[in-house]
Parts: C-alpha cells; sequence; structure tokens
C-alpha cells in the first residue's frame, strides 16, 4: 500500500444481461464466489473498498465489506461506479487520494495491481493511470485521482458521457501494461461459457 490511503471500489452495478441477469460476482467458481476471489486479491493492496452495487444490498450481506448504490440514476455504466467510488471514500476516508476501480468478474487481475498503476501514474505525472495487457486498454481496472469527481459528476450528468476512455482522454492517462503469459490476469467472465474457462484456467494456475 502506498503512503497516501488508497481506496477501492469493485463495480457491480451492471445489469449482466449477456450471463442471463443477476449478479455475476455471486456466481460459483472453483466453488467460490467470484466476489469473494475479487475481495482476497484486493484487500491487501488498499486501505479501504467498498461494492457498487444497485438494488438490495442484504444479498451481499454474507460478504465483509460496505456496499453502495450509484450516486446516479439509470445504470449509466463503470463511469457511474467510479463517480461512486469517488464520493464514498470523500465521505468515509476523506485523507485518501487515490481510487483505484476493479470489474467483480475478473478473479485473475494482478496481485500487484494497485502498486504499479501508482508506479505509472507517478512516473507519468498523471492524475489517472489504467492497466493494459495483451495490446488492449482495460480502463475499469483505473487509477483514478479523486479530486476528479466534480470532473467526472459533470461529464456523466451534463454530458451524459458513458465511455470511460473518452473521459480519461481528456485528461491523459497512464497506460500501465501487464504481461499476458499463458492467462491474460484481466480475463473477465461476461457470458455463462466465460465461466467455463474460467474454471479451466484456474485448474490450470491451481
Amino acid at each position: 500500500m502506498a503512503d497516501d490511503p488508497i481506496v477501492a471500489v469493485i463495480l457491480a452495478g451492471g445489469l449482466s444481461r449477456r450471463m442471463g441477469g443477476g449478479d455475476k460476482c455471486l456466481r460459483l467458481l472453483g466453488g467460490v464466489a467470484l466476489l469473494t476471489r475479487i475481495i482476497d486479491r484486493l484487500r491487501p493492496q488498499v486501505d479501504a473498498m467498498v461494492l457498487n452495487a444497485n438494488g438490495d444490498p442484504a444479498r451481499f450481506a454474507g460478504f465483509p465489506l460496505p456496499v453502495t448504490a450509484d450516486v446516479i440514476d439509470g445504470y449509466a455504466g463503470p463511469l457511474a461506479g467510479i463517480l461512486t467510488g469517488m464520493a464514498w471514500a470523500r465521505a468515509q476516508h476523506p485523507h485518501a487520494t487515490w481510487l483505484i476501480s476493479v470489474a467483480s468478474d475478473a478473479p485473475f487481475f494482478p496481485t500487484d495491481l494497485v502498486r504499479r498503476l501508482l508506479t505509472g501514474a507517478r512516473k507519468g505525472r498523471t492524475t489517472l493511470a489504467c492497466a493494459a495487457s495483451a495490446g488492449q486498454a482495460h480502463p475499469v481496472f483505473g487509477l483514478w485521482k479523486i479530486r476528479l469527481e466534480d470532473d467526472l459528476r459533470q461529464a456523466v450528468t451534463v454530458e451524459g458521457l458513458r465511455k470511460v476512455d473518452l473521459w480519461t482522454a481528456r485528461h491523459g492517462c497512464e497506460i500501465v501494461d501487464f504481461p499476458a503469459d499463458g492467462i491474460d490476469p484481466f480475463f473477465n467472465v461476461n457470458r455463462p461459457e466465460d465461466l467455463a474457462e474460467a474454471e479451466r484456467l484456474l485448474s490450470r494456475i491451481g
């Protein structure tokens, strides 16, 4: 963890249409909920975390983290979740300067994600850093200065912006590449067949 507190938001506010609805993060992988795997990988990297999920929070009562719904209505996508994380961090951890966002359906993301994104942001002297692998950027796995909250709120609520990379392009985003040797660490479970592939990958990496 860094000298400055880093707060994390786990993004689970989507509708999971390609999975047939419901909460993807509650699906089991190797007998363990995806969300549990996300929490276990993320907790050592940050000072606090929150789950961004809409609907009744009681369904997550068995998980050791607070739950907060989107601060704006209409299922506005990951930018709304990042904005929600920023607002939660500012209210609950006012001394934190950075927010890390991660997807709730990517069980193999790097255990050094935060450290490497922070190093990238500092090296590039940017307010944003996002992960990449195998030639593809993964803007949902990003590190964000919390002071950008008002700018992001304007973009989402007034301009109707929805694509993460359109907003990050305005501020200059340091792209940090992660190796994908045999397995892409940002492999995510969108469809039932992806869950089957994740089971195969899990058996391979142990």
